[in-house]
């Protein structure tokens, strides 16, 4: 065992938005060796808990968690704070951690690659490295993989996922030793054992999907005509933030603002808060291809991914082809119930003790993670880190991903980075917030009319 596990491991989560950091955290928890799982309790960490000591790091920018959406994640950590790219590697290189967990958009995790291959460079041990993704990967999936290249560990979220990451690995001749199979680390909580009263139904809204104004308004206005049909029921519209705020995507057109111009029914109502806690009242989950599917797949809930504006790959249910989930909204309105497809779930990583035949298990899901992860912390010294993309491999495309980070093609910070050399001031983090807040409105109220000026 490694010297570490006298005292409890130090981890650093990296993340740049709330669900990758909620996602961060808790794969923190499940992956380190002799841990029990990830911590759900706010404030400090008191002597006598065990697990490990969790550092987590906000990467500033568009996303950038507000108060509120960290506390809807409710996870645990030691220590929290916002920096730059610059002011991480920097924590990197002055600070001891046994894993780091890179919770980040692709191009952030090759550039994070990048910068710690260099501020480690001569260390005699590093920490292990550790990246994946948040959840159902229905999109670029070369792409994303490729710049998640070079971590030690590179975690799949279900079979399926593991043999797929491997496959464009190997396709182009990368190493696919690190692709680890685990699970959604935050799958749980009780399974589903009967209708509640009232009946309840959820629609889990994306920020993202559909973009469309048409489309968002339709489904908005089909879930308000099922509270119509069915006024016995509750009609929920689960929401991931609030107008100003931002997650892992963009949402230009909060339903929200939609749901504004509508007459709604007593029967329907907007609600916020933990996935967990919604599931625990809900009979029937509805969604475009959220992964509160799999969350609602995994605790047995009724589950439909809608066909309402066709399976494609833009809107990410051709991921749910197989699945057994998928229906459209009038099927559901004649009272519709779906039956998953049990291979298919097993597949997924979601089913909690697998089918029949298939057997696997979601508490034993993160012991092959842990079990590299204890024999990379116990080994005497690891490689550099070798990303795939390289100055030679790549000079068309890495350099500009570095540069966003303020990164040069070395991983070195590049002259007038943000905060290279020193804390921001107070005047600087006004300003900071000032523009974040700018964008924000720029991305929410600027953008959708130049956008429409210029289909006219």
């Amino acid at each position: 065992m490694p010297p570490s596990t006298t005292k409890p491991l130090r981890i650093a989560v990296l993340a740049d938005s709330d669900t990758r950091w909620k996602w961060g955290a808790l794969t923190a928890g499940r992956i380190a060796p002799g841990s029990t799982g990830p911590s759900m309790e706010a404030g400090p960490r008191d002597d006598a808990q065990v697990g490990p000591a969790l550092d987590g790091f906000l990467l500033r920018g568009r996303a950038t968690p507000t108060p509120r959406q960290l506390a809807e994640v409710g996870v645990h950590a030691d220590s929290l704070r916002e920096v730059t790219a610059v002011e991480f590697l920097r924590a990197m290189a002055e600070e001891s951690y046994d894993i780091v967990v890179l919770a980040l958009v692709g191009g952030g995790v090759q550039a994070m690659l990048h910068g710690l291959k260099r501020v480690w460079e001569g260390r005699e041990k590093r920490p292990v490295v550790v990246t994946g993704y948040v959840g159902v990967v229905y999109e670029k999936l070369a792409d994303g993989l490729l710049l998640r290249h070079g971590a030690d560990l590179v975690l799949a979220n279900s079979r399926q996922d593991a043999e797929r990451f491997q496959a464009v690995y190997d396709g182009v001749g990368a190493d696919s030793s690190g692709v680890t199979e685990v699970a959604l680390p935050f799958l749980g909580g009780a399974s589903y054992e009967g209708e509640h009263d009232p009946y309840t139904v959820v629609f889990a809204a994306q920020p993202s999907v559909p973009v469309s104004r048409k489309d968002r308004t339709y489904l908005l206005e089909r879930l308000v005509k099922h509270a119509r049909l069915h006024p016995e029921r509750e009609v929920l519209l689960k929401l991931r933030s609030k107008p100003g705020e931002h997650t892992t995507h963009i949402e230009e057109l909060p339903y929200q603002k939609l749901a504004q111009k509508l007459d709604l029914p007593p029967n329907f109502r907007l609600v916020y808060g933990h996935m967990g806690e919604v599931l625990d009242r809900t009979d029937l989950l509805v969604t475009i291809s959220s992964t509160a599917a799999l969350e609602s797949l995994h605790r047995s809930v009724p589950t439909v991914v809608l066909t309402d504006l066709g399976v494609r790959e833009v809107l990410g249910n051709h991921h749910f082809v197989g699945s057994g989930c998928l229906a459209s909204w009038d099927q559901l309105d004649a009272g519709h119930r779906p039956a998953p497809d049990e291979e298919w779930v097993a597949r997924q990583g979601v089913a909690a003790g697998g089918p029949p035949s298939g057997g696997g298990s979601y508490a034993t899901a993160f012991d092959g993670a842990r079990e590299r992860i204890a024999k990379l912390l116990g080994s005497p010294g690891l490689p550099p880190l070798t990303p795939y993309y390289t100055p030679a491999t790549a000079p068309g495309y890495l350099p500009g991903l570095l540069a966003r980070h303020h990164l040069g093609p070395d991983g070195s910070p590049l002259p007038g980075a943000p905060a290279a050399d020193k804390e921001p001031g107070p005047v600087r983090q006004i300003v900071r917030r000032a523009a974040r807040g700018a964008y924000r409105h720029g991305v929410q109220r600027v953008a959708p009319v130049i956008r429409r000026m210029g289909e006219l």
